[in-house]
């Protein structure tokens, strides 16, 4: 089942995941902060009789600093109250942000993107991303004089403030979403931070819960963040759980809001196993409200199988983690998450959250008593799936594609329930992504194939630069 879509606000900064770019190149670039740190502000202020109040936290990137400074200008300059947390996760923002009572929480973070790349996102007084809507109104203002005609002199400029006690604010929550009734003594935890946000409440939060912690990619130093380390890059944790004979590994991204986990046996354990393990669990205690878990198109079809054998079912969004947030608060359910370890538990975060989801994998390993190699071989049989993508000269809807529009229908046709399809395009590139997933990989790569082909066939390949001379 998939959510009806709904129609994107036109945007030109924000994508689905805030601004991102390389940092010192427009978009990413200190004016630009600037000026949207007063369009914060002032959204923020809107309708309040104080001062609006901004917490902004950013990851290790050398490039923080400079964007850190420029949007606390921006916010000081209309008035607000800025409350510096330093580098933390961006679900720690979140959490900052509902729990000091703020009006706008901001993190300065390009993700799992390298050091050069960075990227703003907006959170609202609720913890959960900005709306579309909200997200346009902030881009009119910062193209307009608008602000310009409302900025403050003498007493009413703004301030800004360090929280010196973020992390450990953020230690204590994630602990609490743990289950009082269990520890983590005696089990060997490995965690890869990715040089990234997580590098100290990490492993502080298993240390404090009763672990063996051995901690990888916990040496930022502004310019490492992902570099063959995390959620991306899992080969080094594998390879250290495998080493150390660990009971888990996490691998969290540069801004740990996703994470991989490794089994004891070294094996990735994506975010289809895990919500495949989780919603297993509860629907078998009647906790899933809806018998419903949220995923986007990418999700495996074993997943769904999954959960049909447990009687739950899966309802799935466009490819963002955003959507699959929109879709749980508008359908009133309670997790969800991606293939690619964005995991979302609302009973307990409101955006992805990399060690709140571990933390939910220890505790099904604890009351199963089981190892989690065993856990997660046993929670779905996945279909086999293949992704291509190919570049071709323009965008084009692919329903005004008629060769591949005819192929898609008929191959779904010959898959019935026994597999899927999804043709789109890429969100930055002109890139088809071509996905099949059906009964054998022999298929499914014939499917792909020939669903590749078609497309050239309505529109030409994207022509390849002559290779230089020697």
């Amino acid at each position: 089942m998939t959510a009806p879509p709904t129609a994107p606000v036109e945007r030109t900064l924000f994508g689905t995941d805030g601004i991102r770019g390389v940092a010192n190149e427009p978009p990413m670039t200190s004016e630009m902060a600037l000026r949207l740190g007063r369009a914060i502000a002032f959204v923020a202020g809107k309708g309040k009789s104080r001062r609006p109040r901004v917490v902004i936290g950013k990851d290790t990137r050398l490039s923080g600093y400079m964007l850190e400074t420029a949007l606390a200008s921006g916010v000081c300059a209309m008035g607000g109250r800025v409350m510096l947390s330093g580098p933390i996760p961006t679900p720690a923002v979140a959490h900052l942000t509902v729990s000091m009572r703020a009006d706008a929480g901001v993190v300065i973070s390009a993700s799992h993107n390298p050091y050069r790349d960075n990227g703003i996102k907006v959170f609202g007084p609720d913890g959960f991303k900005l709306p579309d809507e909200q997200e346009a109104e902030i881009e009119r203002l910062m193209q307009s004089s608008d602000l310009d005609q409302h900025a403050p002199t003498g007493a009413g400029i703004g301030s800004a403030v360090r929280v010196e006690d973020a992390r450990g604010r953020y230690v204590v929550y994630t602990k609490q979403t743990f289950p009082k009734d269990l520890t983590l003594d005696g089990l060997r935890v490995v965690v890869d931070a990715a040089h990234g946000a997580a590098y100290k409440v990490a492993p502080a939060v298993f240390s404090e819960l009763g672990a063996e912690v051995h901690s990888i990619g916990s040496r930022p130093n502004g310019k490492n963040i992902n570099r063959e380390r995390g959620a991306l890059y899992p080969q080094a944790a594998q390879q250290e759980v495998v080493n150390r004979s660990a009971h888990i590994g996490v691998a969290l991204d540069g801004d740990a809001d996703r994470v991989i986990i490794i089994d004891d046996a070294g094996n990735i354990v994506d975010g289809d196993a895990i919500m495949a393990m989780y919603g297993a669990e509860q629907l078998r205690e009647h906790k899933l409200p809806k018998k419903t878990v949220v995923a986007t198109v990418m999700s495996n079809l074993g997943l769904e199988h999954a959960l049909a054998r447990h009687g739950g079912k899966l309802v799935r969004t466009a490819v963002g983690d955003r959507y699959v947030v929109e879709e749980m608060r508008r359908g009133g359910y309670t997790f969800g998450g991606e293939q690619s370890g964005h995991l979302i538990f609302l009973d307990h975060a409101s955006t992805g959250d990399g060690i709140v989801a571990a933390l939910q994998v220890l505790a099904i390993m604890l009351r199963a008593g089981k190892p989690l190699s065993e856990l997660a071989a046993n929670a779905m049989e996945r279909v086999p799936q293949l992704l291509r993508n190919v570049a071709l000269s323009e965008r084009k809807p692919i329903e005004q594609m008629p060769n591949l529009q005819r192929s898609i229908k008929r191959i779904e046709k010959e898959l019935g329930h026994d597999g899927r399809v999804l043709v789109r395009w890429s969100g930055t590139e002109s890139k088809l992504r071509v996905m099949v997933e059906g009964p054998n990989d022999t298929r499914v790569a014939g499917y792909v194939n020939e669903l590749i082909e078609q497309a050239t066939v309505d529109i030409p390949p994207a022509a390849t630069p002559p290779a230089a001379a020697s």
